[in-house]
């Protein structure tokens, strides 16, 4: 099975997908509070008095969701303010489906670049620091299709005014990202199986 692995500077960023229990806790929570607020923002409405409330418990649930997805998504958030910037990435089965979904995004998703990474190679960059919709936080997309997969990094700022001065860090946490596949070898005549000391 695929699992996406990064080097993430831990001078910048906070991950959040191994920080169980009040590791990271506070960092976790802030993020969830500003996508939840950005998500109502987006849907037209303002914040909801118990939204605190409901950023503390998926705060709570997220790293135990995160480690049932066994390294199909990764998630940090920004460590000088966690309610500035999250980003995640993802793997994901290049379906029929999703193929379509992809094609159909609005022509403003057409406004690509060409992205290089470290290790997946050449793919693409949509950074939108000044959405058409008021309402939608600023957000920057990587995208990878390796034929079998999309690997995807997204990253939403809270501010659109400091949006420019976190997306390099950005660019460098999509571009050290790598897939790592587990492969089951057996020991044969001409394969000798070492474990590991």
């Amino acid at each position: 099975m695929s699992r996406l692995q990064a080097d993430a500077d831990p001078a910048l960023w906070v991950p959040v997908t191994e920080s169980l229990g009040l590791r990271g806790r506070r960092h976790r929570k802030k993020a969830i509070r500003m996508l939840l607020t950005q998500a109502n923002r987006s849907m037209g409405a303002e914040e909801r008095p118990g939204s605190g409330v409901a950023a503390w418990a998926v705060s709570q649930a997220a790293p135990f969701l995160m480690r049932r997805a066994a390294g199909r998504v990764l998630v940090w958030v920004w460590k000088s303010d966690p309610d500035l910037l999250v980003a995640m990435a993802q793997v994901q089965e290049a379906t029929p489906q999703l193929r379509t979904a992809r094609a159909m995004m609005p022509i403003e998703y057409d406004d690509t670049e060409t992205f290089r990474g470290t290790y997946l190679g050449v793919g693409e960059k949509l950074a939108m620091p000044l959405p058409a919709d008021a309402r939608t936080p600023p957000f920057a997309t990587y995208t990878w299709d390796t034929g079998a997969q999309f690997i995807t990094v997204t990253a939403v700022c809270s501010d659109r005014e400091r949006f420019g001065t976190v997306i390099g860090a950005v660019d460098a946490l999509a571009r050290g990202l790598r897939i790592v596949d587990d492969l089951t070898m057996g020991e044969g005549p001409t394969v000798l199986r070492i474990d590991p000391s």
